[in-house]
């Protein structure tokens, strides 16, 4: 990779990235990226995105129509084109990789596999021999039960092979709840619906989100840089709340950290990784792996010197990264509560009066009862103190019909 040099947006000298979705997360990236001078091109499947509304330019497509993604790259031609989504025509992403028409973040084939959690986990399981949950893949109703009856068992874990955020996932405890678990996974998925994944449950203590960053080194090599682990509790598959630091072993922590990087360094490219685990005491499983920023990762914008969003725009520009910790922090969800257009919230100013606390409204034009519209933050003396004040601040917005 050529040394860094950044132009001037809205010029003939602009470095240009295209987010191939723009949510919440993408639009944290948007903003980072503006921030360094990088003209930004907003993609999402609907209109008025969060990124949408703080990008130079944004367009609707469906993502997972080649020709239509290829269409929109020819026009736009950017320099960088970084996924924030899975329902992405990946396929045409290698292609437009392979001529040169742009560089992919972090690579195409990553985007490919990590987009499919069949390619995913049997990259880490099969080729890498990273520590998994047993696992099977089903095609029907069938297929899933035989899975669970020929050695999964109960309890297990059913989700779609492609979706995100937890859509589609069901934690099964005995036979009546597998039909509703494969109808969940079908309504759950991004793209296909009829492929899904059966995992053995593994009794852990607690999980974890080790968010891993590729970057460039001063000798022009790639290095990798880990944040602090951030520990998250998921309600069906979806995040609620996130904390940072989390208490680990320090034979759990370096576990963590070889597995991460093992899975990264196989994927390769630039920019930060996701990567999900199961800790058991000193041991620990993969689970799963996101090639950018994670929703529980939003807790570093108020943990972290570099949040997890300028940790990745810098990367991808080839620029030094900083993962260092600022302060012990917390995050916790604040939901839609009703399904409606163009909400309105109260009560943000009694949960910015909770000490050591902030809120961002993430402007999604539509609300639904568990659509994640929001995100408290806050710190504390030590994380018990800054879960307890995310949780009250969250308490504190209401979502209300204008």
């Amino acid at each position: 990779m050529k040394p860094t040099t950044l132009g001037t947006p809205l010029s003939p000298s602009a470095t240009k990235v295209m987010l191939l979705g723009s949510g919440e997360l993408g639009k944290e990236v948007i903003i980072a990226l503006q921030r360094l001078g990088v003209e930004v091109i907003a993609v999402d499947r609907y209109e008025n995105a969060p990124g949408h509304q703080v990008a130079n330019r944004a367009h609707v497509i469906n993502m997972a129509d080649g020709a239509a993604l290829r269409k929109l790259i020819e026009k736009e031609r950017p320099h960088i084109i970084v996924p924030e989504i899975e329902a992405i025509a990946t396929d045409m992403l290698v292609q437009i990789e392979q001529e040169g028409l742009a560089r992919v973040i972090p690579t195409a084939r990553a985007a490919r596999l990590t987009m499919n959690r069949e390619g995913i986990r049997r990259l880490a399981a099969e080729t890498l021999g990273l520590p998994t949950s047993p696992y099977k893949f089903a095609n029907s109703l069938e297929e899933l039960q035989s899975a669970i009856d020929a050695g999964i068992g109960y309890p297990c874990i059913v989700k779609p092979v492609m979706s995100s955020s937890g859509k589609g996932q069901s934690k099964l405890d005995g036979p009546s709840d597998v039909k509703t678990a494969w109808e969940y996974a079908a309504s759950g998925s991004r793209v296909d619906q009829g492929r899904v994944i059966v995992e053995g449950f593994i009794p852990f203590d607690y999980e974890i989100t080790q968010l891993t960053v590729r970057a460039l080194g001063a000798n022009g090599d790639t290095e990798t840089h880990f944040c602090e682990p951030i520990g998250h509790v998921q309600v069906h598959g979806d995040y609620v709340e996130s904390w940072q630091p989390m208490a680990m072993s320090p034979v759990a922590l370096q576990r963590s950290r070889d597995i991460a990087k093992k899975v990264t360094d196989d994927l390769g490219g630039l920019g930060l990784f996701g990567v999900e685990l199961f800790v058991k005491g000193d041991m620990v499983w993969f689970s799963e792996v996101s090639p950018r920023p994670h929703d529980t990762g939003m807790v570093t914008l108020c943990t972290q010197r570099l949040n997890e969003f300028e940790l990745h725009a810098r990367a991808i520009l080839g620029l030094p990264v900083d993962t260092s910790l600022r302060a012990v922090g917390a995050s916790a969800v604040i939901y839609g509560q009703m399904d409606e257009k163009g909400i309105a919230f109260h009560g943000v100013d009694e949960a910015m009066r909770v000490p050591e606390s902030d809120i961002r409204l993430f402007g999604k034009p539509e609300s639904f009862k568990k659509r994640r519209m929001g995100v408290a933050l806050a710190n504390g003396k030590d994380t018990d103190e800054a879960r307890a004040r995310a949780k009250l601040a969250a308490s504190k917005v209401v979502p209300v019909k204008v």
